[in-house]
This record gives structure tokens, sequence and C-alpha cells, in this order.
């Protein structure tokens, strides 16, 4: 499969942690519960092919949403067709249980995965902002070629500066999760994660957990507004049991020709990557860093060189949340005891916030007035210079 610039910017960095039992367990079950606010955009955190293709596409209305993705993957088979249900707790408020769907496999025709017909080589350029403050820090922006780097020519060295942990979705000979093609339900907004979990299947040994303190975190809140020099004050509500924040402003330039991108991080990052789930000890660490907000924080300032090479972009922003984990049996106290689990199961949440800047925007909260003509006119940016 070829490796499109988006997802390969995106996977960079990634380390994959070892499994630290003996074994892997029999079964292993993951819930993602998201909070979203602002401009929906789809199944979760938009990456950039997401954004471009959504902007351009429509649909991106203001709201606050809740979004829940169950995945289930076991080392056994069943002997006939697999079915396995997530018994909810009442605070879900979606019934009494969710069927985790396993999909068929789909024959594949002997073209390229994920390359659109019309796909084009990007051109243009990214220049890349970092750090909060009126002004962009000394050797602002770090340019790269589009062109180059579709060439071959250029590799953007020095773009990824550190290594992200990332998370291995669960695997194993057979699969299940939701939403499906037989249920999809909304997940109504005054839903809890919080009460006793049963998954139950043909394929997995019975898997049950009780969530007494985790759940959704609160929407992301934020307030913009344009300092005289041009720059833009950002502020958000603090948010109980956030691990910390990270922020990220895109545009195109007026000229078309560049795209403009901004993270909150101290030093030079991408930062992609870290709109995924990220786990709470190498959340604590990335803020060690500079590289994520602290969970104090409250404020930070998007530079007047960011607003004026992207007068009208869209703002991406993450707060990270607490992470459970469980096992059956438990894992000893003993590191260096042999642990063998039946089965384990984690549960992580954040809550993301997508909206737009608008040129002459002087304040807002929240606001999504304007959002498809600017949330269109980025998207027109980024597909011209990523080539999709």
């Amino acid at each position: 499969m070829r490796c499109r610039l988006p997802v390969c910017l995106a996977l960079a960095g990634l380390a994959v942690p070892a499994f630290a039992q003996t074994r892997a367990p029999l079964a292993t079950y993951w819930m993602s519960a998201e909070t979203t606010a602002g401009m929906a955009m789809g199944g979760g955190t938009p990456s950039m092919s997401d954004m471009a293709g959504m902007m351009l596409g429509g649909g991106m209305g203001g709201s606050t949403n809740k979004r829940l993705l169950l995945q289930l993957a076991s080392q056994q088979t069943a002997s006939t067709d697999p079915a396995a249900d997530h018994f909810i707790p009442p605070g879900m408020s979606m019934g009494s249980s969710l069927p985790l769907l396993s999909p068929r496999k789909l024959e594949r025709a002997g073209r390229e995965e994920d390359t659109p017909d019309n796909y084009e080589k990007p051109k243009g350029r990214l220049l890349l902002y970092w750090g909060c403050g009126a002004q962009a820090g000394a050797g602002q922006p770090y340019i790269i070629d589009f062109a180059k780097v579709a060439a071959g020519k250029q590799w953007p060295a020095g773009l990824f500066t550190r290594r992200v942990s990332g998370q291995m979705a669960p695997r194993g000979k057979t699969y299940g999760d939701w939403p499906n093609e037989k249920d999809s339900t909304r997940v109504p907004g005054g839903a809890s994660l919080r009460g006793e979990h049963l998954i139950k299947g043909n394929y997995t040994p019975e898997i049950k957990f009780n969530l007494d303190q985790l759940d959704y975190l609160a929407p992301l809140e934020i307030s913009m507004s344009k300092q005289g020099s041009g720059a833009m004050d950002l502020r958000w509500k603090s948010i109980a049991n956030a691990t910390g924040y990270f922020a990220n402003v895109m545009g195109g330039s007026a000229n078309g020709n560049d795209m403009v991108w901004w993270v909150s991080a101290a030093s030079k990052e991408f930062g992609e990557v870290l709109f995924s789930y990220i786990p709470p000890g190498e959340v604590a660490k990335l803020v060690s860093d500079k590289v994520v907000l602290s969970p104090a924080t409250t404020t930070c300032t998007v530079p007047k060189e960011v607003m004026s090479a992207a007068p009208n972009a869209m703002l991406r922003m993450i707060a990270y949340g607490e992470e459970a984990n469980f096992a059956h049996p438990p894992r000893p106290k003993d590191a260096k005891a042999a642990w063998n689990p039946e089965w384990t199961a984690k549960v992580r949440v954040k809550s993301t916030a997508f909206q737009p800047i608008m040129e002459g925007q002087s304040a807002s909260r929240g606001s999504s007035d304007g959002a498809e003509d600017t949330g269109a006119a980025v998207g027109k940016a980024l597909k011209g210079l990523l080539g999709f």
C-alpha cells in the first residue's frame, strides 16, 4: 500500500510498547470514549485528509457530541458465527446491550488501497510555527516544500523530535466492534460510562468490570479574541480529570500556495499523532518536555505571524483523559512473577474541539457561525497542497 504524505506524517514517530505479561491474553477489550465540541466531523478527531474532504463536502454543523468505540479481539474462534454483546449500565441510556459485530472479510481488488484515481502529487509549502506567544520565536517558520518531498528530494528533517508511545488496537483470530452496520445508535448527550460492564460472546471469556471513577470528559469550551497586534488569544475552561492539552491551527495562505500549521508545543513539532489517545504516563512526559500544555493551563496565544499568514483557519484542540485498565486474573504485584491473564480491558477517554477562526473575528465562544465558508476555504487549501 502506498503511504501517502498525510498518513506518513501521522505515523512517523510512533513507538509500539511491548506486552508486559508472559503471554497475550485470550481476549482483549477496548472502550474508547470521546467528547467532541464545535464542528461535527464524522467519527472522531479528523486527520488532514478527513478535514479536507469533509470541509469541501459540507455537513459541519456546530455541536457537542459523545462518541464511543468498542473493540473486542480474541485468540479463540466460534464454532458458529461469531457473536458477542456488551451489556451496559443504565446510565448509558442506550438499552441493555450493544452488539459487537464481526466484520465479514472482503475480497480486495488488485489495486493499491487508499489511492484515488485522481490523486495528484502534493504541491506548495508547509509553514510550520510552534509555541504560545504573541510573536513567533526565532527560526520560524520551518518550511517544507511538498513538491520536493513527493519527488524524494527532501524529507523534513527534525519534523518529529519526540517519539510518542502509541497503542496497538486489539487483534486476534476473531474480532468484533461497535458501532457497526447492525447498530450505530447515537450516544446520548447525558450518557455516563459509570457502572457495571459485562461482555459475553461465543468466542471470548466473560469480561466484567466496574467503572466507578472514569467517565466521559466535559466538552472543551474555547473562547478566542484577537489582540491589536493580530495575535489570537485562546482561553478554555479547565476540564476536571484532564491530564494535559494540545492545540493546532491550520489554514491556507491568501495566495493558495502555502499551508500554515501551528502547534502549541514549545518546540518544533508537527503534532498530528498527538490527537490520538495518549496514555497518561506518556502525557506526563510530554508535559514535562513542554510538548503538551499542563492540566493547569487555560490560555495560549497564537502568534500574530500565524494569523497574518492564514487569517481564515481552523483550530483543533484535545484534552487528554485518564485511563482505566482491568485484567483477570489481576497483574501480580511482583513484576518478576509469571502472569497469564485470561482477558484484559482498557477504557480511555479524551475531549476534542474543532472550530473556525475567521478574518475580522474579534471574539467568539464555541461559535460555528461562518464555519461552512471558512471550512471550505481551508479544505480547498489542504486539498490543493496535499494532492487529494
